[in-house]
């Protein structure tokens, strides 16, 4: 029996044994750099907290209306300057599909399509399908959340959102000051 839960007590440590996955980037560091096209989401982004969600057009609709769902709910909350981007996967199918996400997609959530001529942004960031990542104001990240944590609901998405939004997880920003947490604490169902 201890030899079990030696081995299960090691293998949660192997793992990471948390919520969160550390990808391919360091907390608190910037992102490597990507971009879609010519339009550089990240850069754009500076000043508010980024969640980036990596989704696929074969297989993410019903998440869709989950994250907007957590957006409108945080927003309820006060958490008002927070860009929610979702980047769909390279593939052919799920390019195809592009369309049909783009169409169920919140218009307060971006929805970016790579080109299959570029680099794959997901390969770029360290990440997988379903996979979320947090960044402060200054564009540094937070979290990088994986599947089965990443699941809208489970909270652990909202409290990475709520906790880059309030606290100072990597320290001072220039883009922050006391007022930037303001929250409503209501209840809504998503």
């Amino acid at each position: 029996m201890w030899a079990c839960l030696s081995l299960l007590v090691t293998l949660c440590l192997l793992h990471g044994g948390g919520a969160e996955s550390d990808g391919g980037g360091p907390r608190c560091q910037l992102p490597p750099a990507w971009k879609i096209g010519e339009v550089d989401p990240m850069k754009e982004a500076m000043g508010k907290v980024t969640v980036v969600a990596l989704f696929q057009a074969i297989s993410d609709f019903p998440l869709l209306c989950r994250v907007d769902g957590l957006r409108q709910k945080l927003e309820s909350q006060g958490l008002k300057e927070v860009v929610y981007m979702v980047i769909n996967h390279q593939g052919e199918q799920a390019q195809r599909l592009h369309t049909m996400l783009a169409q169920r997609l919140s218009e307060n959530i971006t929805l970016y399509k790579q080109d299959t001529q570029e680099p794959d942004v997901w390969q770029t960031l360290g990440g997988e399908k379903d996979d979320f990542f947090i960044y402060d104001r200054c564009g540094r990240l937070t979290r990088h959340i994986s599947l089965p944590y990443s699941i809208i609901g489970q909270g652990h998405v909202e409290s990475a959102i709520k906790d880059t939004y309030c606290k100072r997880i990597c320290g001072e920003c220039t883009h922050e000051d006391e007022s930037s947490c303001k929250l409503t604490l209501i209840s809504v169902s998503y």
